[in-house]
């Protein structure tokens, strides 16, 4: 293919896809929502071996981010993104302004909008944004009980990126573990003809998980940090010498990280389908852990 293409509307990256598999190609199609690293790189390079042709969606979603969260100061860089992709061959970037409809219009997809989905609910008889996508089990714990809306935001957002571009295949990183369930559950719920492809969790050199969030870590914070993956490299250490009591695995990552200086949103040890809490891992199972930072919620996971 040629140079990469950068598209805006719709209807013109609909078009661009239906042109391209006229002729038998496949089409991948790699998810963010910008500010790129090494482990989105990674997914793009998955994307590249199971396809002929890649596009990868940047778009900063308003309606996963609840009234005060970060969506206002979350990282973008588009013309940094965009030379990091234009070298590996991605053919194609879909960068839209805005992917809702609302009864005013948003300026640079959705930058303006600190309210996150709030905004896009439209008042009584208005036109804006109605319509969700939601996975009811699924979504409900982990990041869930202190996020309710963000699956409902993410599974919407998904579900249009598939309908404007129509892939063939999806890859995601398994980092965000729960949201890599809840769409895979949707996908076959809905009938999506899409491979899914969840890629292994790409870390820094120190082991800490890579995440365009992490940009906003202190020094301070990020050393601290490393309490996370430090007390997940030691569970997975005491299952291979055969413990396998989720609560003395749980309690021991609890207490690595706390002792670090991190405000705990969840540990817990869940069934790797069903994310239904294990006593025993007497079945494949996930740790999967939230802690604040200061004001940086990080998210990592190790399976069982």
């Amino acid at each position: 293919m040629g140079k990469l293409q950068l598209i805006r509307e719709k209807s013109e990256m609909r078009q661009w896809t239906r042109s391209m598999k006229k002729d038998g190609r496949r089409v991948a199609l790699v998810p963010t929502m910008g500010y790129l690293h090494e482990g989105h790189l990674a997914l793009v390079r998955e994307a590249q071996a199971r396809s002929d042709l890649v596009v990868v969606s940047i778009y900063v979603n308003p309606g996963q981010f609840a009234p005060g969260e970060d969506l206002s100061i979350y990282p973008r860089n588009l013309e940094g993104d965009l030379a990091k992709l234009e070298p590996m061959g991605v053919d194609a970037v879909f960068n839209p302004y805005d992917l809702y409809v609302r009864d005013r219009p948003v300026v640079d997809g959705g930058k303006t909008n600190e309210e996150g989905s709030e905004m896009l609910v439209s008042d009584e008889f208005g036109g804006g944004h109605e319509t969700w996508v939601r996975v009811e089990r699924l979504e409900k714990p982990l990041c869930g009980q202190s996020r309710p809306i963000f699956f409902r935001g993410v599974a919407t957002i998904v579900t249009k990126l598939f309908n404007i571009i129509e892939p063939d295949v999806a890859v995601f990183g398994k980092k965000d573990y729960q949201q890599w369930r809840v769409l895979c559950r949707m996908v076959r719920d809905l009938d999506f003809e899409i491979e899914m492809v969840g890629e292994p969790i790409v870390r820094e050199r120190d082991g800490l998980a890579m995440s365009s969030r992490n940009v906003r870590l202190t020094a301070e914070q990020r050393q601290q940090a490393l309490s996370i993956s430090r007390s997940l490299k030691e569970a997975e250490e005491a299952v291979k010498m055969g413990e396998s009591d989720a609560s003395v695995l749980s309690k021991q990552v609890r207490k690595t990280i706390s002792e670090a200086g991190g405000d705990i949103d969840y540990v817990e040890i869940v069934e790797q389908e069903s994310l239904k809490p294990a006593n025993k891992l007497e079945c494949p199972t996930v740790l999967a852990v939230a802690a604040r930072f200061g004001s940086v919620r990080l998210i990592d996971n190790v399976e069982l």
